[in-house]
């Protein structure tokens, strides 16, 4: 027995109905006139998937040769939302129109593209777009359905397949980061190495790069000067890898037998690392002062220190390289 006020009955099992599925062109023969006309009436079928809040939707706005199907406004932040609507499976023609209308509409900062079936490919972009460092709008893919229960009236089903989330976003944000660092790494290294090719050849050969070390031949395959740099300061090093653990360990350890007479040219204590756990090995000097997230009015004082400092490393180690050199040279 049931009690309690405003207790709901219980569910009659057979009355329980059948979602049957609609084609989309039996409900909306033409998609300008019937779809998209029914939503500019409708638009809270759009907010109910998205979360957002769409008002003063209008029609046929001209982009170029173009007429966008829908746009509409963000009553919370007065963002200007592009819909392209499409009856059938997704394709690339209707994708290159949405990202037409995103560039071509003032203020337009959200896109929507409703389509029949989504295709992976569609998919992957739309997330991609989301994720993207350049993307300054947000994108949603809806998947589109019409549905009946019984005789019931045809009833539209969107259901979104793509947008933008708290974990898009912080791809998003993280690759900013990544772009932002990997520009000024760039900067950094386009005047350090200017410096460097000025004092020595060592890496007069290289090119800038986006990451954060260069290295320089040594006149041995897999025994390698380069530079690191970090946020606020750098390293150089020979770094060892001659893709043998056995010939690495041998290498290093005749190196780090002239290790007072090598300090003592360079005017510093190393650091003599054998890298445990890895395969390689170094030998190192690390600078705390300057990096490239320094301000760059910093920058040609730490990039002088690192070209010294690779310079003495060099001609510290440079007698004993050559010695290793000799030694390979006669086993061939």
């Amino acid at each position: 027995m049931t009690s309690g006020h405003g207790s709901a009955p219980p569910l009659d099992q057979d009355r329980i109905g059948k979602i049957l599925r609609v084609e989309l062109r039996e409900v909306w023969k033409n998609e300008r006139s019937g779809f998209t006309s029914w939503l500019e009436r409708n638009v809270d079928v759009l907010n109910e998937v998205t979360g957002l809040s769409l008002i003063n939707v209008a029609r046929e706005q001209t982009v170029g040769d173009f007429n966008v199907d829908l746009t509409a406004e963000e009553s919370a932040t007065n963002r200007i939302a592009i819909i392209e609507n499409q009856l059938e499976r997704s394709d690339h023609d209707h994708l290159g129109k949405l990202l037409t209308y995103i560039a071509g509409v003032d203020r337009a900062k959200l896109a929507i593209w409703i389509v029949k079936e989504p295709r992976s490919e569609h998919i992957n972009a739309i997330t991609w777009l989301n994720e993207s460092v350049q993307a300054s709008a947000e994108f949603y893919l809806l998947k589109l359905e019409a549905i009946r229960i019984g005789d019931s009236p045809v009833a539209p089903l969107l259901t979104k397949i793509v947008g933008p989330d708290e974990s898009t976003r912080q791809v998003a944000q993280s690759k900013k980061e990544l772009s932002e660092r990997s520009q000024l790494r760039q900067k950094y290294w386009t005047g350090l190495l200017a410096r460097a090719k000025q004092l020595t050849s060592l890496h007069s050969a290289r090119s800038v790069t986006s990451e954060n070390w260069i290295s320089g031949g040594s006149g041995i395959s897999g025994l390698e000067f380069t530079y690191v740099i970090y946020p606020h300061g750098g390293r150089v090093e020979l770094y060892i890898d001659r893709g043998s653990e056995v010939e690495n360990t041998r290498v290093f350890a005749f190196l780090s037998g002239h290790r007072a007479e090598v300090e003592q040219v360079v005017g510093s204590q190393l650091n003599w690392e054998p890298l445990e756990g890895r395969r390689a090995c170094r030998i190192s000097l690390r600078l705390e002062d300057g990096g490239y997230e320094d301000p760059e009015a910093e920058w040609p004082a730490s990039q002088s220190a690192l070209v010294a400092a690779m310079i003495s490393l060099e001609k510290g180690l440079r007698p004993y390289v050559d010695r290793v050199k000799q030694e390979l040279q006669k086993q061939i």
